[in-house]
């Protein structure tokens, strides 16, 4: 074997070699997953509120205001025979699915007008982004307070 033949041999197997070093960490390079040496780890994405995308605010904090700013803008009080308006606290839980719906809503508190009015609220939620765990989408389940 000549001297050329030898070096462009070697420089095939670099080539290879480099070639599935590269794929390989690319088959390991989803969000939510370290490897490191021997062991695996994963972390749970939430979803994520349309626009907050790229957002220079925390996907956790643009999550909320976008939350704070639906509430606002279409919670409507509900009202008592004499049509005074009914405050009151409701304990929603819900879920977003692994396609960023919500689902399963159900809200608790003493007053049943509060719950049907913050359930309704949740149920308006946008389509979201979902949770992922290890790569993969997942649902996530929330409780939250409403105090209205």
């Amino acid at each position: 074997m000549t001297d050329k033949n030898y070096n462009n041999l070697l420089m095939k197997k670099y080539i290879l070699i480099s070639a599935i070093f590269f794929f390989t960490s690319l088959s390991y390079a989803q969000e939510g997953v370290k490897v490191e040496g021997n062991s695996v780890s994963t972390r749970e994405i939430a979803p994520v509120w349309p626009g907050c995308e790229g957002s220079e605010l925390s996907s956790k904090d643009c999550f909320n205001n976008k939350l704070n700013l639906h509430i606002k803008e279409n919670f409507k009080y509900p009202r008592d025979s004499k049509g005074g308006f009914i405050r009151g606290k409701s304990t929603i839980s819900f879920s977003i699915n692994e396609n960023g719906k919500v689902d399963k809503v159900s809200a608790t508190g003493p007053e049943k007008a509060v719950n049907k009015e913050a359930a309704r609220i949740v149920k308006l939620f946008p389509k979201m982004n979902p949770g992922h765990n290890g790569g993969k989408p997942i649902k996530v389940q929330y409780t939250m307070a409403f105090n209205f």
